[in-house]
């Protein structure tokens, strides 16, 4: 991967964690690693522990920052967030797995999009 792409992933991720934070959940981890993957952002809301992969584009010229997070990448986050539970038994939190697509526009605007239950355990 490009540092530039590194980057522009980093500042998406910055900005989904503000946006998530704005929103009033609790950041518990950014970028917790595995052996078996990664996830972006775990954050607390209420009765939910919520897993949050972020995608951040410049453009739609290929689609959607949203559409990038497809089966493969689903399989791969549930099994990071399966990681995650049974080292923190102590969370009886609903697990909950949300996209958050930035897009940055040309013009410097930055849209957000928040797809709360994008996808489940069972898909």
């Amino acid at each position: 991967m490009t540092e530039a792409r590194l980057t522009l992933g980093a500042w998406g991720e910055d900005r989904a964690a503000e946006y998530l934070c704005q929103q009033g959940m609790k950041i518990i981890e950014r970028n917790f690693r595995t052996p078996v993957g990664e996830i972006d952002i775990i954050a607390r809301n209420r009765k939910f522990l919520v897993f949050v992969e972020v995608k951040t584009r410049r453009s739609t010229a290929f689609g959607t920052p949203q559409e990038a997070v497809g089966a493969r990448k689903q399989r791969q986050i549930i099994r990071t967030a399966h990681w995650y539970l049974q080292n923190n038994k102590n969370l009886r939190l609903q697990p909950r797995f949300d996209v958050i697509a930035i897009l940055c526009q040309s013009n410097a605007a930055v849209e957000v999009t928040h797809i709360q239950d994008a996808f489940s355990l069972s898909d």
